[in-house]
């Protein structure tokens, strides 16, 4: 058995620096089948900075306090307090404060404590295909991303 406060689990934000509080419970915990993270959102901030979707992994988010707005390519959802939205696995979407109050929740995902940076896309413009497209996400060793097109393979940024 393995018990942790939330408030004694270390802040780990992603690379992207989207959010300013990101506290990663299932690692805490020593989880190995899920992840289980802690966010608070402060208005403007994300929970992943962009249209995204994992190839690895199922998504759920619970609202503790504030709205969160998700979208994916076709919809756009508020979810309030005590409300839910699940994300099946290779379905693009993201999710974020757009509110003027703090958004508190939780992103749980299985199975899996971590994302394989290998099964992650983006869904960005680019401007050699001029529309927008799968795009590749790998992890630098220095911690950064680096993203190319699928269908062309050109670097964005």
């Amino acid at each position: 058995m393995e018990k942790v406060a939330l408030e004694d689990v270390k802040i780990e934000n992603n690379p992207l620096k989207v959010h300013s509080v990101r506290k990663p419970v299932s690692d805490a915990l020593g989880a190995e089948s899920f992840a289980f993270n802690y966010f608070e959102l402060e208005p403007g901030e994300s929970f992943s900075g962009g249209m995204h979707r994992h190839h690895d992994q199922e998504e759920l988010f619970y609202i503790l306090e504030g709205t969160a707005t998700f979208e994916t390519p076709d919809e756009e959802v508020e979810v309030g307090a005590n409300g839910c939205i699940r994300f099946e696995r290779s379905e693009y979407q993201t999710g974020g404060n757009r509110s003027d109050e703090q958004v508190r929740g939780f992103a749980i995902g299985a199975p899996g404590q971590h994302h394989d940076w290998d099964e992650i896309d983006a869904l960005l413009f680019c401007s050699e295909c001029e529309e927008e497209t799968d795009h590749a996400m790998d992890l630098t060793d220095d911690g950064q991303f680096d993203i190319s097109c699928q269908q062309c393979g050109s670097e964005p940024f």
